[in-house]
């Protein structure tokens, strides 16, 4: 026969336990510390990686832009770095120079990938290959990827291979490099080959998640491949695009590897002088690391600013 109990008493055999020996519930912000205490380390790991090697020297550049040092002695004196760094000869053709390759990536390096995925995302079959074949110069090492553009296909000679190719078709030929006019366009082309994977992949990620019927309907409506990409496409996109656009913009004014291989540095007649590889020769040719660093901090807030007016602009379109 089963035991029954009246409501608010114990089993048969069991004591009831005492008010006091129940355990108590953590609550409040200890609790929460508590739940979260793995989460917290991993953040803390994260933050003090920023710390060490972002955001403490970028105040440490940010103090020396203000300071001279001269036989381990340090003092401040304001403005002079920027003023003399505003008087360098070199500063405003590295700033023409870094703007000219900025506009000539976002020509060809910024649309060159999104036609790319868009012509990836028709094909039907060896997609995963496709990928990676396109992904293949991204696992490059920067520094080889620019050799093999410098010795073989720059080389000015017929034996060059878009020399090579040039001849074949019959147009003239290009000194590539060692031409003030073709130092920039040469440069794009191989810092377009080397990074345009990374973007491939994100446009593509974009595009499969476009759904199918807007494509049908467009169809239905006697739309073309070019409409199709204009009415549809970019505007399903339109938030990826912008975003790359922001991040191809603040990559490619920090110029810097390219032209210390492809041009030894300032290229023929300084038509590939950079922002940061005017930064380079001030802080490790002419030892002024307080020049280096105001000419940083130049670029920092050309930079954020950019970013901002930027963002803002995007958000009212939004």
């Amino acid at each position: 026969m089963a035991i029954t109990t009246a409501p608010g008493t114990t089993r048969p055999g069991r004591p009831a336990r005492p008010y006091a020996e129940r355990p108590r519930r953590a609550t409040g912000l200890g609790r929460k510390v508590r739940d979260n205490l793995t989460g917290h380390a991993f953040l803390i790991g994260a933050v003090l990686c920023f710390v060490v090697f972002s955001w403490y020297p970028m105040i440490r550049g940010i103090v020396m832009s203000f300071q001279r040092t001269r036989r381990g002695e340090t003092t401040w004196v304001g403005w002079d770095n920027y003023l003399r760094i505003l008087d360098d000869p070199s500063f405003w053709p590295a700033w023409k120079n870094t703007l000219y390759f900025t506009v000539l990536a976002l020509v060809l390096g910024y649309a060159v990938p999104f036609f790319v995925a868009i012509l990836l995302n028709e094909f039907r079959h060896a997609k995963g290959y496709l990928r990676i074949l396109v992904y293949l110069p991204v696992m490059l090492p920067p520094a080889s990827a620019l050799f093999l553009f410098k010795y073989y296909a720059y080389d000015p000679s017929e034996a060059g291979l878009f020399n090579a190719i040039l001849k074949a078709l019959h147009l003239p030929t290009s000194e590539w490099m060692q031409s003030p006019e073709m130092t920039m366009p040469a440069m794009v082309i191989a810092s377009t080959w080397m990074n345009m994977g990374s973007a491939v992949l994100i446009y593509l990620a974009a595009l499969q998640n476009i759904p199918g019927e807007l494509y049908e309907a467009a169809e239905l409506d006697g739309a073309g491949i070019w409409r199709r990409i204009v009415n549809v496409t970019i505007p399903q996109t339109r938030l990826i695009l912008l975003l790359l656009a922001m991040l191809q913009i603040v990559a490619t004014m920090q110029l810097f590897i390219e032209p210390l291989i492809l041009a030894n540095g300032a290229g023929a007649e300084d038509s590939a002088t950079s922002v940061a590889y005017l930064i380079y020769q001030h802080g490790f040719f002419q030892n002024d690391l307080n020049g280096a660093a105001a000419l940083g901090v130049i670029m920092l807030v050309v930079l954020a600013g950019f970013s901002a007016v930027y963002a803002r602009l995007t958000s009212k379109q939004d």
